[in-house]
């Protein structure tokens, strides 16, 4: 069993010195456009297994490989339909996750055991300088303790895993603030498996066959199978313009519409793209303010819209 030291961390600036810390089996912590990642050499398993200690996450939890450009691909993956070539093509580099089947270089500590893995290529431009300088793929979840709301500075990243990694790569907030769409591309025709920032509809415009994955799938992939996204306070739902019977004192309310309602912090969005951006910052302040009930306003599930009712789902009970 390896363990996780308490360890110095290091928040730099320097593309080199991160890498050159990873390439030595250390975690390092590394911006994307869509959350702050925790990473490791893809290829080494036992740095992979320190990612599940440091985060505490179940080890039946894969993890997303990250890549720099194309010709990585072959390289991790096998038997890649034309389709996914086209989804890669149109959506690489982006918040798109391609499930695919996986060569045996890849460790079965990075796919939790699956004979698949999931494959992205960030847009953040300092992502893929600090991936290809590392010159090795890199497993990385959210750099956040197992459950908790991702990070989208790395100021959240020092909340939660100081101590547990080697650095953190400094870099701006992430533009998205939602996790990386998965698409299964293991099938005849590609099925989303987790709603992000590429909409069903956008991937429908590539693959018209792509469709969503049916509510029960044996299927587990990141951010599925457990409680995820979740900040301490309780999470409640509400419909536009609904007001709770009887809201707690200490509360909090996110939306596009005013809440109906005496709330004690107020976050007002105007767009799902900044309710998406906003919406685990949100959770973070509501922490640090020791709130107790977080009421949030539903949208409807189109667009960027699913994304953002899947991550509201999941923080709420039951999630």
């Amino acid at each position: 069993m390896v363990t996780i030291a308490c360890v110095q961390t290091l928040v730099t600036d320097s593309i080199k010195d991160a890498a050159r810390l990873l390439r030595q089996g250390e975690l390092v912590i590394f911006p994307t456009e869509t959350v702050y990642g925790l990473g490791a050499n893809a290829l080494d398993a036992l740095a992979v297994v320190r990612i599940y200690q440091a985060k505490q996450r179940p080890a039946d939890n894969p993890l997303i490989v990250h890549i720099h450009c194309l010709d990585q691909v072959e390289e991790l993956v096998q038997d890649v339909p034309d389709y996914a070539w086209d989804l890669m093509h149109t959506f690489f580099p982006g918040p798109l996750t391609l499930l695919l089947p996986k060569r045996p270089i890849v460790p079965d500590a990075t796919t939790a055991g699956s004979s698949k893995v999931c494959l992205r290529m960030p847009s953040s431009p300092l992502a893929c300088r600090f991936i290809k300088e590392c010159a090795v793929p890199i497993a990385a979840p959210s750099a956040n303790l197992s459950g908790r709301p991702s990070p989208t500075r790395w100021q959240d990243c020092l909340e939660d895993m100081a101590g547990r990694v080697a650095a953190i790569l400094k870099g701006p907030e992430a533009a998205f603030g939602l996790e990386s769409t998965i698409v299964d591309c293991t099938g005849s025709t590609p099925m989303l498996m987790r709603p992000g920032a590429i909409s069903l509809e956008e991937l429908t415009t590539v693959v018209p066959t792509t469709h969503l994955a049916p509510t029960q799938t044996n299927l587990v992939l990141p951010g599925m199978k457990y409680r995820h996204y979740a900040p301490q306070a309780h999470v409640h739902l509400l419909a536009p313009g609904e007001s709770p019977l009887a809201p707690e004192q200490s509360a909090a309310y996110i939306g596009l519409t005013p809440p109906a309602f005496v709330s004690g912090y107020t976050l007002l969005v105007h767009s799902p793209q900044e309710y998406a951006h906003s919406l685990f910052a949100f959770f973070r302040e509501c922490d640090r303010r020791a709130i107790r009930a977080i009421y949030a306003e539903r949208v409807s599930e189109v667009g960027m819209g699913r994304a953002i009712m899947n991550r509201l789902n999941k923080a709420a009970a039951g999630g």
